[in-house]
């Protein structure tokens, strides 16, 4: 079973930082894209950032210039650094993996529970 666990959420003032992780746990044999989501109450979820197992990178409008994301391979573990947070960053944050189980035919989709990030203006 595969199992992500996202910490570093929590409340902060705007133009303050946090950094969110996510790591990744289980009989997973591959990862390809690790990525974070975010749904504010009432809205869709929304991607915010996704990398590649090569490295490539890509944001939404949003939060370009601001928001950094990155992975650490031999951890399993994909990061979030937030800088310059706005009230309208206010949402749960997921984490969400592109992956392959030991012994799976193929790839599937896996989500953590997600993480309150609160931004107070």
């Amino acid at each position: 079973q595969v199992q992500l666990v996202e910490s570093g959420g929590g409340l902060v003032q705007a133009g303050g930082s946090l950094r969110l992780s996510c790591v990744v746990s289980g009989r997973i044999s591959s990862i390809n894209a690790m990525a974070w989501y975010r749904q504010a109450p009432g809205k869709q979820r929304d991607l915010v950032a996704k990398i590649t197992d090569g490295g490539t990178t890509n944001y939404a409008d949003s939060v370009k210039g601001r928001f950094t994301i990155s992975r650490d391979n031999a951890k399993n573990t994909v990061y979030l650094q937030m800088n310059s947070l706005k009230p309208e960053d206010t949402a749960v944050y997921y984490c969400n993996i592109n992956g392959r189980p030991y012994l799976a035919p193929r790839n599937s989709d896996y989500w953590g529970q997600g993480t309150q990030v609160t931004v107070s203006s």
